[in-house]
C-alpha cells in the first residue's frame, strides 16, 4: 500500500505544491473464516419403482384327459374349490361300454387260465403215475403260460378302462379359485384342451415387467415394498425370487417375480395392480453438502483445506445429487476437509480458519 504526502515550495514568487507518494507497509491479510466440513464415506443405493400385478404362486390350465362332450361344468369364474373336488364331467357312455367289454374279457381270461391250470395239473399227475407222456405235460404247461399272459393283458386293459372312466370327471389338483372358464356344457373338447384356469391358495407373487438394466443382476433376493393401486389392502413385503433370463421379444422387457410374504387372507388380491419399491446398493461414495460445490475450469470442484490451512481448488466427479447433498465418485477421500459456507470468497492459496466446529459431510 502507498501513502501520498503533500509539501509546498516557492519558486520565483510562485507557490507550488508537490505530492510525494511513499510506500507504507500494512499488516498481513487476515485468514478468512469459513465453514469446515470433513468428507465422509456413505453407502449409496438406488430406489427402483415398478408396477405389476399380483398372481397366484401356483396356477394351472386344466383339461380333461379324454376327448368327449362336456355334460357338466360345476364351477364358474371366481368360485373357490377344495383339493379333489369335481369341477366338470364329460359324457362317459363310450368309455363305460369299453369298461364293460374289458370286464367281460377279464372274466373270460380268468376262466381260460383256470382251465389251462387244471389241464396242466392232470397232465403232470398222469405222467407221475406212468400213464401219461412228457409231450402232453409240456403242451399243457405251454397252454397254461399263454392263458396266464392273456389274463395279465386283460387285467391291464381293465385297469386302463377304469381310469378312462374316472378321467371323465375333472378334479381339482389343489385348493384354490377359478380364474377363467373356457368350457361349456355340450361342447366337444379334445384331450388336454384347456377348459378351466385355476389359481392355488398356496401363495401370491407380484409379477413386474422392467427394462433390461445391468443392475438387474443384483436384484435377486432383494426385499420389495408392495402397495396395491386399485383395491384397499395393507402394505405388503416381498422378496425377488425369479428374474427371466431372456428379454420378452414382444415387449422388450424382463419379467421379475417377487413372492409375497404377508398377503392378507381376507382380501382377494389375485389380478390386483401393485406398485413395488426396492432399494439396491450401488457402492460407496463421498458425501458433501451442496454448498461445498463450486466450479472451476468448466468442471465441478471443491475447495480443499490443505497444509497451513491454505486452500486449493480440486476437480471432483459427481455420482448424483441427493436431497441437499452431493455424492461424489472421485476427487476427494474420506477424512479430507472441504470448505462449505464462504467458499465463494476463496482463491488458491488463501488462508482460512474454521468459523465453526468442524462438521462431517453426512450431518
Amino acid at each position: 500500500m502507498v501513502r501520498d504526502v503533500a509539501t509546498g515550495i516557492r519558486v520565483g514568487g510562485i507557490s507550488l505544491t508537490i505530492a510525494i507518494f511513499a510506500a507504507v507497509p500494512t499488516r498481513a491479510e487476515e485468514a478468512l473464516r469459513v465453514e469446515f466440513l470433513t468428507v465422509a464415506a456413505r453407502e449409496t443405493g438406488m430406489q427402483i419403482e415398478l408396477t405389476g400385478t399380483l398372481e397366484a404362486l401356483d396356477s394351472v390350465d386344466l383339461g380333461f384327459r379324454q376327448s368327449g362332450r362336456i355334460t357338466e361344468m360345476l364351477v364358474n369364474e371366481g368360485d373357490h374349490f377344495t383339493a379333489g373336488q369335481v369341477l366338470g364331467r364329460i359324457d362317459p357312455l363310450q368309455l363305460q361300454q369299453s369298461l364293460n367289454v374289458a370286464m367281460a374279457a377279464l372274466a373270460a381270461a380268468e376262466a381260460a387260465e383256470q382251465q389251462a391250470r387244471q389241464a396242466a395239473d392232470r397232465a403232470q399227475a398222469m405222467l407221475d403215475r406212468g400213464v401219461g407222456t412228457r409231450a402232453a405235460r409240456d403242451t399243457a404247461r405251454q397252454t397254461l403260460s399263454e392263458a396266464e399272459t392273456q389274463l395279465q393283458q386283460a387285467r391291464s386293459t381293465l385297469d386302463q378302462a377304469r381310469r378312462s372312466v374316472e378321467d371323465t370327471e375333472l378334479r381339482a389338483p389343489f385348493a384354490g379359485v377359478v380364474t377363467a372358464r373356457a368350457g361349456e356344457p355340450g361342447q366337444v373338447v379334445g384331450a388336454a384342451q384347456t377348459v378351466l384356469s385355476l389359481a392355488g391358495k398356496g401363495g401370491i407373487e407380484a409379477v413386474f415387467m422392467t427394462p433390461d438394466l445391468p443392475i438387474l443382476n443384483e436384484v435377486m433376493g432383494t426385499p420389495v415394498q408392495l402397495s396395491t393401486l386399485d383395491i384397499i389392502a395393507p402394505p405388503m413385503t416381498g422378496t425377488v425370487t425369479e428374474i427371466a433370463p431372456l428379454v420378452d421379444p414382444a415387449t422388450g422387457s424382463v419379467r421379475v417375480r417377487a413372492q409375497v410374504a404377508d398377503a392378507p387372507e381376507n382380501v382377494d388380491l389375485l389380478g390386483a395392480s401393485v406398485r413395488g419399491k426396492m432399494m439396491l446398493g450401488t457402492g460407496e461414495a463421498m458425501e458433501i453438502p451442496w454448498t461445498a460445490l463450486t466450479s472451476g475450469l468448466g468442471t465441478p470442484c471443491v475447495w480443499i483445506v490443505g497444509e497451513g490451512n491454505k486452500v486449493e481448488l480440486r476437480a471432483v466427479e459427481i455420482s448424483r445429487f441427493d436431497d441437499g447433498r452431493v455424492l461424489l465418485s472421485g476427487g476427494v477421500s474420506a477424512g479430507e476437509i472441504v470448505v462449505g459456507d464462504g467458499s465463494q470468497k476463496l482463491y488458491p492459496g488463501r488462508e482460512v480458519v474454521a468459523g465453526n466446529d468442524v462438521k462431517t459431510g453426512n450431518k
